[in-house]
């Protein structure tokens, strides 16, 4: 079982960075793939960007491309999501997801397996 742990929220001022971080424990996470989502109030999650296995395969949301990058780092069993140019529409809670099948950039939120609790990120304009 996978435990997965987000950091790195918090306040961010428009136009600025911040940069999350999914740590994973109880388990390796080479072979999956990783996503973040995030929920805002009133609305359902959804996928902001994921990475398969390898890294050989990215998606992103068209409301973040351009903006957000995801990494994984598999041997340290992380995944960081870098957030520039940030606006206040990105206001949610972001959760890191793994899913264990994991040979493409998963969008499915049914598809993922397991969840961190999630952080929140605020910006202000």
């Amino acid at each position: 079982q996978v435990q997965l742990v987000e950091s790195g929220g918090g306040l961010g001022q428009a136009g600025g960075s911040l940069r999350l971080s999914c740590a994973a424990s109880g388990g390796s996470i080479a072979s999956y793939a990783m996503g973040w989502f995030r929920q805002a109030p009133g609305k359902e999650r959804e996928v902001v960007a994921s990475i398969s296995w390898n890294g050989g395969r990215e998606y992103y949301a068209d409301s973040v491309k351009g903006r957000f990058t995801i990494f994984r780092d598999n041997d340290k069993k992380t995944v960081l999501l870098q957030m520039n140019s940030l606006k206040p529409e990105d206001t949610a809670v972001y959760y890191c997801a793994a899913d264990i099948a994991g040979y493409t950039a998963t969008t499915d939120y049914d598809a993922y397996d397991f969840w961190g609790q999630g952080t929140q990120v605020t910006v202000s304009s």
